[in-house]
């Protein structure tokens, strides 16, 4: 039986494109408990913005990283508008010579240090979520290992993760180098036969690291997340630590703006 993590609306601007992302596929108000956070393009559709609506965790304090969120998900504080703080970019590349080949693109996690891939390294992910409005209600707790999650609610007004969280290392995904199959005449990427229909918006990412940076070369081949077709308007995602569901979810959504100058 399905059951539906994560639903994103596409609303389009003079300037930019906006997904909004939520918990429920029928309310994308942000002034709602469900509203988690949004990813926003540039007029070209070439980079991209996600904005979550809670902080990220300072890995310093990991020990004490708490999360706050609404348990229940229909609760709404009118009027307040949602918090917007910058977690990753993603990036495009152009492709003004007009080569031949898949999309390349590179993502810089803000929130999350290369030192999660490292050895014996963690993600700064929460350890429990707490009631939003009424801390009587018992914590949730959330396992501390290197397992995705996803929780999310609204507070304030936007504001810059560097008031927040100072990675001097962000953990940066690039893609997976695929290779020409001579018979097939096509680019081509091993999906494991979780991918099967041939699209330009397929890609795998892998972690991009510089030598000092201490990051083995088994751990730089892991696909740390994957998307792809299968059918007509059907595509999968799988991800492992250290993102999110909402981080993974908001990545692959990048893939589906328009991109006349990336093709």
């Amino acid at each position: 039986m399905s059951k539906l993590l994560l639903a994103a609306r596409k609303i389009r601007k003079a300037t930019s494109t906006d997904f909004i992302i939520s918990l429920v596929g029928e309310d994308f108000t942000r002034t709602n408990s469900t509203y988690v956070g949004k990813l926003r393009s540039n007029f070209l559709g070439t980079k991209f913005t996600i904005y979550d609506s809670q902080p990220p965790c300072d890995p310093a304090i990991q020990s004490n990283c708490k999360l706050q969120r609404k348990i229940f998900p229909k609760q709404v504080t009118p009027n307040v508008p949602a918090s917007n703080y910058s977690v990753a970019t993603i990036s495009y590349e152009l492709n003004v010579l007009r080569t031949r080949g898949p999309r390349r693109m590179q993502c810089t996690m803000h929130s999350i240090p290369i030192s999660s891939v490292q050895e014996g390294g963690t993600a700064p992910t929460p350890t429990e979520f707490t009631n939003f409005r009424d801390e009587q209600f018992p914590t949730v707790p959330v396992s501390n290992g290197k397992k995705p999650l996803v929780g999310f609610s609204s507070n304030s007004l936007a504001e810059p993760l560097e008031s927040i969280l100072n990675t001097k290392d962000p953990l940066v995904l690039k893609n997976k180098a695929p290779r020409w199959h001579e018979q097939l005449q096509c680019w081509c990427l091993n999906f494991k036969g979780r991918v099967t229909v041939a699209s330009v918006k397929n890609f795998q990412l892998v972690a991009s690291a510089e030598p000092s940076q201490n990051v083995s070369v088994s751990e730089q081949e892991k696909v740390i997340l994957q998307f792809g077709k299968i059918g007509k308007d059907i595509f999968t995602m799988d991800y492992r630590y250290p993102l999110s569901a909402f981080q993974a979810f908001a990545i692959c959504l990048s893939s589906f703006d328009t991109k006349p100058a990336c093709e």
